[in-house]
């Protein structure tokens, strides 16, 4: 399984060859573009935006293929892009006004206009829904617009939810419906990694940064917490990369609640 490394500081990625998970809400306001010293992904910031404005802006689908082709030229070192999709949380929904069923149309919708548009750009397809049964739904609905959904898929609006039992049975029913699929889970908790990291290919995580916040400093270090900093962040990374999943649901140093 690759492990991203999630991070709301973009000029990381010309500091360390570690995989990084960056939004574009990060990248957007930069003026000079770092230059990838190693891959990463691209979050389209689809749950901030949601939750501040329950809607992506009318006509932003071009905007951002331009922006994504820019940071494909300029950054260098992008293996993907998530779409700008439609998280499926009961408050989410109840932010938009909108249905589940709707959510997963724009969601699905979105990917094919971002596709239309330049489809040599590496957006990938991502899966919305709550239930277990929302997610096969949508796999569905994949299928009756004609995609098929093979090589990176995205399961989303289970970030909240990644200890759980629910979870698990989710990711590993999506896992048995998309064998073909290399699916990548936003957001992971390692208490969740720990119950399906055989059935994903892919996760990100910014799990560091919690865990930074609620102790002190490293030796050494004089801020006042390791939130923000690549040394805490790339130490917990190896951490994880490295090691089996199965110790995680022990308890270490790396245990977030669930």
């Amino acid at each position: 399984m690759k492990f991203y490394l999630g991070t709301h500081q973009p000029q990381w990625l010309e500091r360390t060859e570690i995989p990084l998970f960056i939004s574009e809400k990060r990248l957007e306001t930069r003026k000079a573009p770092p230059r990838a010293r190693g891959s990463w992904a691209l979050d389209s910031g689809g749950f901030s935006q949601l939750s501040q404005y329950a809607s992506w802006p009318v006509g932003s689908e071009r905007m951002y293929v331009q922006h994504v082709g820019n940071y494909q030229r300029t950054i260098g070192g992008l293996e993907w892009a998530a779409p700008q999709d439609w998280m499926c949380e009961p408050f989410m929904v109840a932010k938009t006004g909108l249905s589940i069923a709707e959510h997963q149309r724009r969601t699905v919708e979105n990917y094919l206009t971002l596709r239309e548009l330049d489809d040599s750009l590496p957006f990938i397809p991502v899966l919305q829904g709550w239930e277990r049964d929302d997610y096969l739904r949508c796999i569905d609905l994949y299928d009756r617009y004609g995609v098929r959904l093979a090589g990176r898929v995205g399961i989303g609006t289970v970030c909240r939810r990644q200890g759980t039992i629910e979870a698990e049975r989710i990711v590993r029913r999506i896992h048995a419906e998309l064998p073909a699929a290399q699916l990548h889970v936003f957001g992971a908790k390692i208490s969740g990694l720990a119950r399906y990291a055989d059935a994903v290919a892919t996760a990100d995580s910014m799990a560091w940064s919690y865990h930074a916040r609620h102790r002190p400093p490293m030796a050494g270090h004089t801020h006042k917490s390791c939130a923000n900093c690549l040394p805490f962040a790339a130490a917990w990374y190896h951490d994880v990369a490295h090691r089996d999943m199965a110790p995680f649901i022990q308890s270490s140093w790396l245990d977030i609640p669930a």
